[in-house]
């Protein structure tokens, strides 16, 4: 009797090719993977495929459907070779999946945390022994102890760590309490700068405020910080208010007080503090929404006032003029430029050695403040100038990812703002090192000497990072790694025992 009522109308197959015993020899697929596989007659003489002994119905299931002597299709798994029957991993997506893995890791909660955190205290902490280094001999110039600028950096370096903990731990409304006061603060000492007797000039820009012994302030740095915070709670209470929509609105009070604080500044002649607080602005009125033509006016404003400041002074002009130059040029006008360059080739890739750098010898004024990146250059070479451009911009894209990704308006101007002014004030300085840019005196961020410069900015870093904390997820992820929460939640997971059970 037949296997199932087709099979016994079915004419008598005709014998099959070699090809076609071969191919019937082969265990044929069967859709259910609870089925038993189907065999080969022993010996594989007759080259009919059948089911298991006792089975002679499964291998009629088999068949049905198919003319005969028709070839069995084998599944990929099955066809020859060593692993025959085994999944074959995906070939060519080693580099995919690293890919998923380092972008999964870059979308956690923390990252941002992290990478403002890790970033600021390596900046910091390498800028203390590159001003050890690139300070030394300046010192012994001015028959001053060795580590003299380094103590002093030291000790700014230690209070702004104090300042950085406690913005890190401030809530949000402390930090818009504290924009007023700061702002009437910085705008009191700058007015000080100007009065003959209270204000001291360094290389030709009067800036300054001594504090006694070696201690002296620039209210100028503080000014950038006090704009920020000042500026976005401005626009953050109008946003709630709903009044960004009218022009005048955007543009009133916060435009007339930055250009208050840019006219106290450009009294003193510190052109290089000024275009970071313009900086600052421009940045703040791109957050706010600022339309092209009310963005475009105040830009065409600023640089036509910019243009006839750098016209009517001759140093400013003088320093326009060296850019790209190679040579000192008449007079050495383009002295500083040059050797800056001369700083940075002389590094090759792995650099001279720390302390092992020529031009600190007298050769390149400024060698601890504005242009420390070429002493970095020189002794640490294109690898150590490329780790500190990394990590400026591990900084600032934490930035823009906590500016991005808040709710917060407040949070979002502010953490703005903080990553326009250290990202601007960073492209300034390497910029002039590199001889792509007027040198326009400023230091770079959280790595040259200068306290009155390292205070605020670590300050601002601190509230980077609590708005970083405050991110909804990264809070949550934070909870989780308290040892009292883990410890509930673990014990959470653990099935309570019957009371007889040991």
């Amino acid at each position: 009797m037949p296997a199932d009522d087709t099979a016994g109308n079915a004419p008598p197959p005709a014998r099959p090719s070699v090809r076609g015993r071969l191919r019937a020899a082969a265990p044929s697929f069967t859709a259910p993977s609870f089925a038993p596989p189907l065999l080969a007659l022993p010996g594989g003489a007759a080259g009919v495929v059948t089911g298991p002994a006792r089975s002679p119905r499964l291998a009629g299931l088999a068949l049905r459907g198919r003319a005969p002597g028709a070839a069995v299709r084998r599944p990929p798994a099955a066809r020859g070779g060593s692993g025959a029957g085994l999944p074959r991993p995906p070939g060519g997506n080693r580099v995919r999946r690293m890919y998923e893995r380092a972008r999964r890791a870059w979308d956690r909660p923390l990252t941002a945390y992290y990478l403002i955190f890790g970033a600021g205290l390596l900046l910091t902490a390498l800028g203390l022994v590159m001003v050890y280094s690139a300070s030394m001999i300046k010192a012994l110039e001015l028959s001053l102890p060795g580590s003299y600028f380094f103590r002093k950096q030291f000790l700014a370096a230690v209070i702004g760590a104090g300042l950085m903990l406690i913005a890190s731990r401030m809530p949000g409304k402390l930090h818009r309490a504290l924009s007023y006061p700061l702002l009437v603060g910085a705008v009191f000492l700058m007015v000080l700068v100007q009065v003959p007797g209270i204000g001291h000039a360094v290389n030709g820009n009067q800036n300054w405020i001594y504090l006694g012994g070696p201690f002296q302030l620039q209210p100028s740095e503080f000014g950038k910080l006090a704009l920020i915070l000042w500026g976005a709670d401005l626009l953050a209470r109008k946003q709630d208010k709903r009044l960004l929509t009218q022009w005048k609105h955007l543009l009133v009070p916060l435009v007339p007080v930055a250009f208050m604080l840019l006219g106290l500044i450009m009294l003193g002649g510190d052109m290089g503090t000024a275009i970071i607080l313009a900086a600052i602005l421009f940045g703040l009125l791109w957050l706010a929404g600022a339309p092209t033509r009310l963005f475009g006016g105040v830009l065409a404003v600023t640089l036509a006032l910019g243009v006839f400041l750098i016209k009517t002074s001759p140093n400013r002009m003088s320093r326009l003029a060296c850019i790209g130059a190679t040579d000192p040029g008449p007079g050495d006008q383009c002295w500083q430029a040059v050797h800056g360059i001369y700083a940075l080739a002389s590094g090759g890739w792995f650099g001279s050695g720390l302390g092992a750098s020529v031009e600190k010898w007298g050769q390149l004024p400024e060698p601890h403040t504005d242009f420390i990146f070429a002493i970095t250059g020189e002794e640490l070479g294109l690898a150590g100038t490329l780790s500190v451009l990394a990590l400026f911009a591990a900084l600032g894209y934490a930035g823009i990812r906590v500016a991005g990704r808040t709710e917060d308006p407040f949070v979002r101007y502010a953490a703005g703002g903080v990553t326009t002014w250290i990202t601007a004030q960073a492209v300034v300085n390497v910029g002039a090192v590199l001889g792509l840019l007027p040198i326009a005196g400023v230091p770079l961020p959280l790595f040259s000497y200068g306290g009155s410069a390292l205070l605020p900015t670590m300050f601002a870093v601190g509230l980077l990072i609590a708005f970083a904390r405050e991110d909804p997820a990264a809070k949550a992820a934070l909870a989780m790694r308290r040892p009292g929460v883990r410890w509930k939640t673990m014990r959470r997971r653990v099935k309570k025992r019957p009371s007889g059970e040991r």
